[in-house]
């Protein structure tokens, strides 16, 4: 809303019989609805169809990565949600984000936290492009007692690794990244170490444990799963 304009956030609980879930690719059931409307620009039907494809925007060069919307989306459906969208041309935007609602039989009780002396001393390197989210894995990594060396993305990682300042012991690389993904990163460092034991992480949930071949972390993670993974591929 370049001009300005109005932005309404609305939450709801919904229930979705079968027509009302099929409309949205969803299940039946009931869920909690978190709406968020605004009066811009709105979409083209075919902008509309491809909003949620990672690196797709519509924003000029270095406005915007273009896996805001796709992230989202990894995140709602590993939740077990979905995200519909209405928009129109000239007349703005609505994004409903539905998720299951829960019951109470399915809380948790709070239960102490076995995972809490998951440590390491190894060394790390982690590659990522979304500077934010290096800060933070780097941090959760340090307090588990990791060395951790960073690269912002698959080339700087090679760099790295090849200058052979520091003995790596797992890679932990992001899967969608520009120029380089995790996949040919780690295609390339096969060549040169091929047991170098290796952690994906990724909001995206189109590709599977199979294809990547190792073990795998979906954004978001706490402290604790991520800590686990790593002893888990540290083990592969």
């Amino acid at each position: 809303m370049p001009a300005g304009g109005r932005l309404v956030i609305e939450t709801a609980d919904a229930i979705l019989d079968d027509g009302a879930a099929a409309q949205i690719d969803a299940s039946p059931g009931r869920y909690v609805r978190i709406s968020v409307t605004d009066t811009g620009s709105g979409m083209s039907d075919e902008t509309r169809r491809r909003i949620f494809e990672p690196f797709f925007t519509t924003k000029p060069v270095g406005r915007g990565t273009g896996l805001g919307l796709s992230t989202c989306y990894g995140i709602v459906k590993q939740s077990g949600g979905v995200i519909a969208v209405h928009s129109e041309l000239g007349h703005g935007t609505t994004m409903s984000v539905y998720l299951p609602r829960a019951s109470s039989a399915d809380v948790p009780e709070d239960v102490p936290d076995e995972d809490s002396d998951l440590r390491g001393t190894e060394t790390i390197l982690l590659v990522e492009d979304d500077e934010k989210v290096l800060a933070v894995v780097r941090r959760m990594l340090k307090a588990r007692g990791y060395k951790v060396v960073t690269a912002g993305g698959g080339h700087d990682a090679l760099l790295l690794l090849g200058l052979g300042k520091h003995t790596i012991d797992l890679v932990v690389t992001d899967v969608v990244m520009p120029a380089m993904n995790g996949d040919a990163l780690i295609r390339a460092l096969r060549e040169s170490r091929p047991e170098l034991p290796v952690l994906y992480m990724s909001g995206h949930t189109h590709r599977t444990l199979d294809e990547l071949g190792g073990p795998f972390i979906y954004k978001p993670f706490t402290q604790v799963a991520l800590a686990r993974k790593v002893r888990e591929a540290l083990a592969h």
